[in-house]
């Protein structure tokens, strides 16, 4: 009986120790365990400048930070006074250049063309007289009546007058014909050039009016009404939230763990619990500035840090740049 008492007592005593014992070597198991390793990264999203190709005043912003916007939106509008001035003077160049092609088109006018034939004619009046009178002097020289000089001069003169016909001719033939083909296609080529100038300034005058070329949201207005916007400077920004990844910087000796394609699990703190599924996209080396130094000297090179960007496989509501985005992955 006694012995009896003395078991009873003895078995909690002994369950304890081999509850302590199992307890011991299940904290020792867990302390030798690979810890789990949780990669912290973040929301980023497609970002859009919208600026203009000239440089002008403000005249309106039309949209706030927070907006949504859509493609073909006005979001602002610039006041440029010296592009209108610009536009003047390319349409007054244009007219110019019309002017001078229509004129090689038409040719000569009528009065020119019948100048040009009276000089002729007068010119060649000019030499049937001149013909006559050398014949009736070389009859006088057979006839030992003048001299040879004087004939000699005659003779220069009507030959002279002969020419000044030939050269007035070919002037009224020129004035009739016009312009070359040659001048014509000069002519209308300034023509087309003159009519590219005006394109060009209308072209720059429609992007005083800035639309957007995006759909998302705007995120900042970095102008103002009344300031002066440079050439191309960003005057809203506005970015895209359906288009979002998550970005991760993992070590390359974990590389190996996330390849392009690959699937993760992530949890997103500020969306509250559950997990959401992305697909690893694009894997680049960061600068050097991001270099790992490795902890064992002896291991002989240096541990680079990767930028691996993750999609995610649906649509994520209230969703935002800039939030935290927590991956856990094992350490093996």
């Amino acid at each position: 009986m006694h012995n009896l008492k003395k078991t009873s007592r003895t078995w909690p005593i002994i369950l304890m120790i081999i509850a302590l014992v199992i307890w011991l070597i299940y904290t020792f198991y867990q302390a030798y365990q690979p810890l789990p390793e949780r990669i912290q990264g973040q929301i980023e999203a497609q970002n859009f400048s919208i600026s203009s190709k000239i440089p002008g005043r403000i005249e309106q912003v039309l949209v706030r930070k927070g907006d949504k916007v859509s493609r073909g939106q006005m979001i602002f509008t610039l006041l440029s006074p010296e592009i209108q001035a610009k536009l003047q003077q390319a349409k007054a160049g244009e007219k110019a250049a019309g002017a001078l092609a229509e004129q090689a088109e038409k040719g000569a006018r009528i009065q020119e063309i019948a100048a040009a034939k009276t000089q002729w004619e007068k010119a060649k009046a000019a030499n049937e007289l001149m013909e006559k009178t050398y014949n009736r002097v070389n009859n006088l020289f057979n006839d030992g009546i003048v001299a040879e000089q004087k004939r000699d001069e005659v003779y220069t003169q009507w030959q002279a007058a002969k020419y000044n016909e030939g050269s007035a001719y070919q002037m009224y033939a020129l004035t009739k014909e016009g312009a070359r083909d040659e001048v014509k296609r000069a002519a209308k080529e300034k023509e087309n050039m003159a009519a590219g100038a005006v394109a060009e300034v209308e072209a720059y005058i429609a992007d005083t009016k800035i639309e957007s070329w995006h759909n998302g949201e705007v995120s900042q207005v970095l102008l103002q009404e009344g300031e002066l916007a440079p050439q191309g400077f960003p005057v809203v920004t506005i970015v895209d939230i359906n288009d979002a990844w998550a970005i991760f910087h993992i070590r390359e000796d974990k590389l190996k763990d996330f390849p392009k394609g690959q699937k993760i699990e992530v949890a997103i703190p500020a969306l509250g619990e559950g997990n959401f599924t992305f697909e690893i996209s694009h894997i680049s080396v960061m600068g050097d500035f991001a270099t790992w130094r490795a902890t064992d000297s002896a291991q002989g090179f240096d541990m680079r840090t990767f930028e691996v960007e993750a999609r995610p496989l649906e649509h994520i509501p209230l969703l935002r740049v800039g939030m935290t985005v927590l991956l856990t992955s094992v350490t093996k």
